[in-house]
């Protein structure tokens, strides 16, 4: 216990050692490198961080309400990233310190090392019903009062965000239509949702006209040609990780002016909450009334949560095996070839049906009521059997299999306790095969000067042929499109 604890203080001291490092923007290789995943990670930290810093001067040189708030989005969503990928990285190198001592460890009793498999966990059909007053929404009195709303949504290391929606009177319910699917999902799974929201009535176009808009994008940068893009985390106006909201911090609010999402309401889904059908989940509602960012929520959401253990959807064990039914011909072995997949053993003529797509001869049910043993060892065969029984309508219906070899028995032994497990841990998500739908592309970002973008707004004046702009430096011109255009499509 005593060196466990040990372990634990200095597992955790390391961790704040690395904070430091990331504070002061050094990133040490070998403090990363311990793993592949570690690498991963870093990669994911770097890359939301170059986006971060440019969504950061974006922010600062927004001539457009609409500009800004989508750049306030993404600088919201790329700290969060940030967050949950250094507490990923924390609880990596913690788990990896304790699997060590617990190795070393002369008192350690057996452990049971199987582990659920993985699945697909999809959020879609997301509405928040709102609860206006009667004044406003009947008889459309009072100020007309907007809001921009999006949710951030995070399970374990995946973080998503919705598209940005306009909130006012005439709303009835806040829409979201994105299916949000997480592929890496474990059965003990929390999905937490955020809700943000940032009032959208102020000004932010007043005074500024492209030729100051380069000025400023320009002085962001620096002149240098050829100048790499600063390390977000070195000071500088551009260095925080958040733009305000109620998420945790790891530098400073930035002074960057510009709207501020603020957190609304939030609440936590996990495998409970899971059915194939539209259902209502509560809010925890973090706002009030007195807040300029306030929209007026009934407490509730709805959404459609469901889930595809990798157990229902891959195969789990596939091989050439004997079967004979119970109460047949003691001579009537099948040869097939099976494959464990779902809530079924599927048995086919030969291994090429399968990739051919063609129905199986016959199916063996596999799900949490089935029974599955060794037989005795048979005094005429090497190996042992394995007898299947289902309940058919009150019938018990035993069908026996044999491998070539007991290496094979025990293969398929260990395949199929291990599918029982997945199953027991993913309870009703292997009742059945929910539907996922795949997600729908994004909308894609404005392409017009017509609409807005600062990207295509800056573009024309980024040319050689504009005198007197600070932008008639090629490489830094280049450096700037670079910049604006992975804001704009890397989402």
């Amino acid at each position: 216990m005593f060196c466990r604890n040990q372990t634990t203080r200095a597992t955790v001291a390391r961790g704040s050692a690395l904070e430091m490092e990331i504070r002061r923007g050094k990133f040490r290789k070998s403090v990363f490198l311990d793993s592949s995943q570690d690498s991963d990670i870093q990669k994911k930290i770097d890359h939301e961080i170059r986006m971060r810093d440019g969504a950061c001067k974006l922010l600062a040189a927004c001539s457009q309400r609409d500009q800004a708030l989508e750049a306030a989005k993404s600088l919201q969503t790329c700290s969060t990233r940030i967050m949950a990928y250094m507490s990923e990285l924390q609880r990596m190198k913690e788990a990896q310190v304790m699997q060590k001592v617990t190795r070393r460890s002369s008192d350690a009793g057996p452990m049971d090392d199987r582990l659920p498999c993985k699945g697909k966990v999809a959020i879609s059909d997301l509405r928040i019903p709102l609860m206006w007053k009667d004044t406003e929404y009947f008889k459309n009195k009072g100020e007309l009062h907007r809001c921009a709303v999006f949710c951030l949504l995070q399970l374990g290391g995946e973080i998503f965000d919705t598209d940005m929606v306009i909130v006012d009177r005439t709303l009835t319910d806040i829409c979201f239509d994105n299916t949000i699917v997480f592929s890496e999902a474990s059965p003990g799974f929390e999905l937490r949702l955020e809700l943000y929201s940032c009032c959208s009535e102020d000004d932010y176009s007043a005074g500024s006209t492209p030729r100051k808009l380069a000025s400023k994008l320009s002085s962001s940068l620096g002149r240098s040609a050829g100048k790499k893009l600063r390390a977000a985390m070195e000071p500088g106006p551009c260095s925080p990780v958040s733009n305000g909201g109620a998420s945790p911090l790891l530098l400073p609010v930035p002074s960057v002016p510009g709207p501020k999402y603020h957190l609304l309401a939030h609440t936590t889904l996990s495998l409970s909450h899971v059915q194939d059908s539209f259902r209502t989940h509560d809010l925890t509602i973090s706002g009030n009334e007195e807040s300029s960012y306030w929209v007026p929520l009934y407490g509730s959401m709805c959404c459609r949560l469901a889930a595809q253990p990798r157990c229902m959807t891959q195969q789990v064990m596939s091989g050439c095996l004997k079967v004979k039914q119970c109460g047949g011909d003691p001579q009537s072995w099948r040869k097939v070839y099976a494959v464990l997949k779902g809530t079924s053993l599927f048995c086919y003529h030969r291994q090429e049906d399968v990739e051919a797509n063609v129905e199986p001869a016959f199916t063996i049910a596999i799900n949490k009521e089935t029974r599955i043993r060794a037989s005795e060892k048979d005094p005429h065969s090497k190996v042992q059997n394995i007898c299947i029984s289902n309940q058919y309508g009150g019938e018990e219906v035993t069908h026996t299999l044999t491998t070539d070899g007991r290496e094979d028995t025990h293969r398929w032994m260990e395949a199929f306790w291990q599918h029982f497990y997945d199953m027991s841990q993913w309870k009703q998500c292997c009742d059945d095969l929910m539907k996922i739908e795949q997600p729908s592309p994004r909308k894609p970002a404005p392409v017009t000067p017509k609409q807005g973008s600062l990207y295509h707004e800056m573009a024309p004046l980024a040319t050689p042929s504009c005198e007197g702009l600070l932008l008639q430096d090629n490489a830094v011109s280049a450096e700037i499109r670079a910049l604006l255009s992975s804001y704009y499509n890397d989402r």
